[in-house]
């Protein structure tokens, strides 16, 4: 089982997350931002890319005094590129799927963060996906440009289908536009449980505890003769199977990947 942080009862400890760990987490990531841009630049490559994700998220763990470990990598397809869909309830989150995650990928993000210093600046540069939620319509238009992308590129790309961080650490209920993604692109899906990282730090908290965390990837999830009205059932799949996950051991989780009914 993961080491869980200790009850956070400590001012002690408190006073040392907001005097050391978060201003070395933003230094560390402002540092690798900007060095990642710089080198992709002076380079005119994106190679240097997964080693300074990789950097970035060494040093944000080892800062916070977190281990961790992934479980289930073998199930992956090296020639496939995925829909994945991860729950979310830390901003470390992140951290662990770009440093840990053994294939590269996007996130499709909200095209607020664009605005975000820093954020933005890598978002924009890497080519991450964004999806306009204005409204609707521009909602399903810039979600089916980024199904495009995904199929004529071959990306990978990642979604948090909880639509923000869990308050409580919780599981919430999954939106279906992974589900639509994946079927618009033809990509499988692959579920993925984060645990341990609301240990570290919580939603909404500025609270650093040492804890282990665990990435732990299911079975791939094929779309096969799927279309848009089976974005329920197959919503549900995607929810139960990540649900699964923060349960129990990768390897307990899943079956041969059958797509839903």
């Amino acid at each position: 089982m993961p080491r869980r942080s200790k009850p956070r009862t400590s001012k002690l400890s408190h006073l040392r997350s907001l005097l050391w760990t978060i201003p070395a987490a933003m230094l560390a990531t402002a540092v690798m931002i900007t060095g990642y841009v710089v080198v992709s630049l002076l380079t005119r490559s994106d190679k240097y890319q997964p080693w300074f994700c990789r950097q970035w998220a060494a040093a944000v763990f080892g800062i916070a005094g977190a281990h961790v470990r992934i479980e289930g990598g073998e199930r992956l397809d090296p020639s496939s590129n995925y829909v994945v869909v991860a729950n979310h309830s830390s901003l470390l989150d992140i951290p662990v799927l770009m440093g840990w995650l053994p294939f590269r990928f996007r996130f499709l993000a909200k095209r607020e963060l664009l605005k975000v210093p820093f954020i933005g600046w890598y978002l924009r540069h890497d080519g991450h996906l964004t999806v306009d939620r204005k409204s609707l319509r521009s909602s399903i238009e810039s979600t089916n440009e980024c199904a495009r992308l995904i199929r004529e590129k071959h990306l990978s790309v990642l979604i948090f289908p909880e639509g923000t961080r869990s308050p409580d650490g919780h599981l919430q209920r999954f939106r279906d536009g992974a589900a639509y993604l994946a079927i618009q692109s033809g990509v499988p899906l692959l579920p993925v449980g984060i645990v341990g990282t609301c240990d570290v730090l919580p939603a909404r908290s500025s609270w650093f505890m040492p804890a282990d965390i665990e990435l732990r990837l299911g079975h791939p999830v094929p779309i096969d003769g799927l279309t848009a009205r089976d974005r329920p059932a197959l919503t549900a799949r995607l929810e139960q199977d990540v649900r699964n996950l923060l349960a129990g051991p990768a390897e307990k989780v899943g079956g041969s990947g059958s797509s839903a009914a």
